[in-house]
């Protein structure tokens, strides 16, 4: 699978910009805590991976800046896992879809609210739609930033769900 090169988008995505509601809250706790749920890190990196086409070695270098639990081999391999590629690699046509593992995983929204305030005063599911909301997202709240495809160029809806269903909270 070609990289882009980083630019704007890994920016967007190290900030929380990303106009993916999951992945913006994951981003966002990562920086303001130092912390984030395990899903959150396997939602995070397929998107940048998968989603966004930025080689696994950006994100992985900023996870290991801002993680306060960041072990290096750990990284690395959870990373690798992610794009498809080293030792225990999940297959490469393994996309973890934002929207259906924020609908799985978040289903009332309530962290997606913890961490994205623009987002606070969206209802129910569609806060990990907001795109589809009357007039768009809410002000402030920045549009998508990529479209989630395979290689092939069709539209992609596999969730990648690979484990039981925690809930999305620290401690």
């Amino acid at each position: 699978m070609g990289y882009d090169e980083p630019g704007s988008r890994l920016t967007a995505w190290r900030d929380g910009l990303t106009g993916y509601p999951i992945v913006d809250a994951g981003m966002r706790q990562l920086r303001a805590e130092g912390w984030m749920h395990n899903r959150i890190r396997m939602i995070a990196a397929s998107f940048l991976v998968k989603d966004l086409h930025i080689e696994w070695r950006h994100g992985g270098r900023h996870f290991m800046r801002w993680l306060v639990d960041g072990d290096l081999a750990s990284n690395q391999h959870g990373w690798q896992w992610a794009a498809g590629c080293g030792t225990d690699a999940a297959p490469y046509y393994r996309i973890f879809n934002p929207t259906l593992q924020g609908k799985r995983f978040d289903p009332h929204g309530d962290y997606v609210r913890r961490y994205v305030p623009e987002l606070r005063q969206v209802d129910g599911r569609s806060i990990h739609e907001p795109w589809t909301l009357q007039g768009g997202p809410p002000c402030g709240y920045p549009p998508r930033s990529s479209t989630t495809t395979t290689n092939a160029g069709s539209r992609c809806d596999v969730s990648g769900c690979c484990g039981g269903r925690q809930a999305l909270t620290a401690g």
